[in-house]
């Protein structure tokens, strides 16, 4: 599901815990790990290619990357979906997290490749966050602020999908 950015800002407040900068309170990772193996699986299908899966993630807030080579998308350039330890958020972005303006990343995000990663998002209850949200300055309640120097702050994508 893709929220609207007025929900999607609400959904990464309420998830913003000061206590849990990895992963929240109560986390399963065997059933986050159980149930990202299985979208893991689905772009090698939809793509028909052989995606790459990076499931090695430490002392970070998000759960894993699957990235699809640039040869099988309809864009030309690959695509990489993260998937966060919070909340069952995801995002997703041609080339690299953070590597489109905000005005390259609407028409671009909205082709082919897209529908086809967002429905196995979807089909896995997972929530999709818009790139542009996450490249906002990180002003929460944790102390993130505090192990970041003040020319080069955090983001909210730092927060939630990001090594720590």
């Amino acid at each position: 599901m893709t929220l609207d950015d007025r929900s999607a800002w609400a959904l990464l407040r309420q998830l913003d815990d000061p206590d849990h900068m990895e992963f929240p309170r109560g986390y399963d990772h065997a059933g986050a790990r159980a149930r990202f193996d299985r979208l893991a699986a689905r772009p090698d299908e939809r793509f028909r290619c052989s995606c790459t899966v990076d499931r090695y993630v430490q002392d970070a807030s998000h759960h894993g990357t699957i990235t699809v080579p640039e040869a099988a998308t309809a864009f030309g350039d690959h695509l990489t979906v993260t998937v966060s330890n919070f909340g069952d958020l995801t995002t997703m972005t041609f080339c690299n997290p953070g590597s489109h303006d905000e005005g390259g990343e609407g028409g671009v995000l909205q082709a082919f490749d897209r529908h086809r990663v967002d429905a196995e998002l979807e089909a896995l209850g997972y929530v999709a966050i818009p790139e542009h949200l996450l490249r906002t300055e990180y002003d929460g309640v944790s102390d993130l602020l505090s192990y970041y120097p003040p020319e080069d702050p955090p983001t909210w994508r730092t927060r939630f999908f990001h090594y720590l």
